[in-house]
């Protein structure tokens, strides 16, 4: 990534040389302090100790917007352990749930507590760059791992870019979005929605690479490192997904596109998009694409 800063008055431009931080500290002490803004997660806790058994710090714990557990681990440039470093943490993790979710209560409440989804826990590594070991890890792991890379420029932009993203084995992802697409749909007589359900999870997850999905009992998400479109069951004759685009920024149609900042709904997202049929589908296409960019 190249970055410049333009001068109008002399119609020139000049690069920003990117840097990594003095030490790792920085890095982390910048993310914890925006990490909803920066990652879609609620921050709960810092250089959280695993006990005299596991003998560990975790960097950072946090819940991102489905309920999901989040452990997040920092490097200042290259290194070769950070996915096995996480995912040991993430294993002791999946065994102390109940520590885990009393810590939840305590930071945000019982609600929060109450709907920590445990079957799909995310490991997020932060690193000055990863190998090309790292990259196959991720897409070969049954665990949903997401490899980040930041940069600095000047002094006061930071730079962040999903290098991979990944929520298992290749098989068990084919398996999982068929049997997503049937608890989906099942109980819905008219074939139409069911077709339609179908068209929308192919658009959604065809839009490029590390497109995760999490099931919700009320929805749907897809997600690139945070979600980008939600999905709810659908009705009798229409679906109804949320996207991560201002509807500021959109033209809004009747029955199409409607503005719900501020209104109670399921899943994530100020701009709703009902579906009536494949046409519809077609119609958003474009507001799928700039919802998964500006995640």
């Amino acid at each position: 990534m190249k970055l410049f800063r333009t001068d109008a008055s002399k119609c020139g431009v000049s690069e920003v040389m990117p840097r990594l931080a003095e030490v790792e500290a920085d890095v982390q002490g910048l993310v914890e302090a925006h990490m909803e803004t920066l990652l879609g997660v609620r921050f709960l806790a810092s250089e959280y100790g695993t006990g005299p058994v596991h003998k560990g710090r975790i960097d950072s714990l946090g819940l991102d917007e489905n309920g999901s557990p989040v452990i997040v681990e920092y490097k200042r440039g290259i290194d070769a352990g950070v996915i096995n470093q996480g995912l040991f943490y993430l294993a002791w993790l999946m065994d102390h749930r109940a520590e885990f979710e009393h810590l939840v209560l305590d930071r945000l409440g019982m609600r929060a507590a109450s709907q920590v989804l445990w079957s799909s826990p995310r490991l997020i590594c932060i690193a000055g760059d990863f190998t090309r070991y790292d990259v196959h890890a991720v897409h070969e792991h049954r665990r949903s791992i997401d490899l980040v890379r930041y940069r600095l420029f000047g002094s006061d932009l930071l730079g962040l870019e999903t290098v991979a993203s990944g929520s298992g084995g290749m098989q068990a992802a084919r398996r999982a979005r068929r049997q997503a697409v049937a608890r989906a749909t099942a109980g819905i007589q008219d074939a139409s929605m069911v077709e339609l359900a179908s068209a929308v999870d192919e658009a959604l997850l065809g839009l490029g690479d590390g497109v995760n999905r999490v099931e919700r009992k009320t929805y749907r998400a897809y997600q690139r490192l945070r979600n980008f479109a939600c999905l709810c069951p659908p009705q009798r004759s229409k679906l109804l997904v949320y996207l991560k685009v201002d509807p500021k920024d959109v033209d809004l149609v009747p029955g199409f596109t409607r503005d719900v900042s501020g209104l109670g709904h399921h899943g994530t997202g100020d701009l709703e998009v009902q579906l009536r049929t494949p046409r519809d589908v077609e119609r958003a296409q474009n507001l799928f694409l700039a919802s998964y960019a500006a995640a």
